[in-house]
């Protein structure tokens, strides 16, 4: 009995051996399995393309670019939160000098280094002019300053204002570009590690789409940043007109019945002789046929008796 139990840790020791080789062997295994696993990923993204990027398409056509908008106008960390407004102006004004007053309102714009982006002139039949329209584009800081000063050019006729927030729209659009340049960048990278050529041309599409989609933002979003920076006034000058010349008035008693009557008289004379050029056809293609008419019955008339 006693050395039975001696020989017990003996018998022990190659039982535990083999289980730790066992573990070992099975730990690499599953270590070997793990990087198989990790390889095969790329290939699984590219396999699972369609899903992938339909996915990703949707989650960046329909973000929730609102509520980060909100949340980066409250101050979000990488984001200006300075208002973004839009700002025009209408002004309408008579002038009896219209090309004076033209002159002047380009004094305005370049005393606040704007521009005048479109001009119309019109002109009477005596080459004076009539009237001038200009849209003028002014640093968004001088707006009010120049919309005032136009104003004091010649008369006011009328005006008006407005003022457009678009803070908001500013933040979403940075917000959406920097978002799609992120997933242009995924799909590149996609685009990288594809094998197939089914694969390549999947990724060439969503990657074409997916920069036309960037291209449209920031095309909007240097929209914004011309409207915001820059105020658009539209001015119109007329040239005041003279009043009517008041009309004579009726001549009476004599003068005024040998005037009625003179009247008359000529449009009688305008009538006959309308009437007059109206038969002189029809008398010409009658005497070219009653008269040789009337001489052949007369001639016949004598050798009848």
């Amino acid at each position: 009995m006693t050395n039975a139990r001696s020989l017990m840790p003996l018998l022990l020791v190659p039982v535990l051996a083999f289980g730790a080789c066992s573990g070992s062997e099975d730990s690499s295994d599953a270590g070997s399995a793990a990087p198989a696993a990790v390889d095969g990923g790329p290939e699984m993204a590219v396999g699972d393309l369609s899903d992938g990027l339909d996915a990703g398409a949707v989650a960046l056509d329909e973000p929730r670019a609102g509520s980060a908008a909100d949340r980066e106008a409250r101050g979000g960390e990488g984001y200006v939160a300075e208002k973004a407004i839009i700002s025009t102006g209408n002004v309408a004004l008579l002038s009896d000098d219209v090309e004076q007053s033209g002159f002047e309102a380009q004094q305005v714009v370049d005393q606040y280094r704007g521009e005048v982006t479109e001009q119309t002139t019109r002109t009477d039949d005596d080459g004076e002019v009539r009237s001038v329209r200009m849209v003028i584009r002014v640093p968004a800081e001088h707006f009010a300053d120049a919309y005032q000063e136009l104003q004091e050019v010649a008369d006011l006729e009328r005006s008006s204002s407005s003022s457009e927030d678009v803070t908001t729209q500013v933040i979403d659009v940075q917000v959406r570009i920097r978002a799609q340049r992120r997933s242009l960048q995924r799909v590149e990278e996609l685009l990288d590690r594809a094998t197939s050529i089914g694969d390549i041309v999947r990724i060439e599409s969503e990657l074409t789409r997916r920069q036309a989609d960037l291209d449209s933002l920031e095309q909007q979003q240097a929209y914004l940043a011309d409207q915001t920076s820059k105020s658009t006034i539209t001015l119109t000058v007329q040239r005041t007109d003279a009043e009517p010349a008041p009309e004579p008035e009726e001549a009476r008693g004599f003068l005024g019945g040998l005037a009625d009557g003179w009247h008359a008289l000529v449009a009688v004379a305008v009538a006959a002789a309308t009437v007059a050029g109206w038969a002189l056809p029809f008398a010409v293609v009658l005497l070219l046929v009653g008269v040789p008419v009337l001489l052949v019955r007369r001639r016949r008339r004598p050798a009848t008796t």
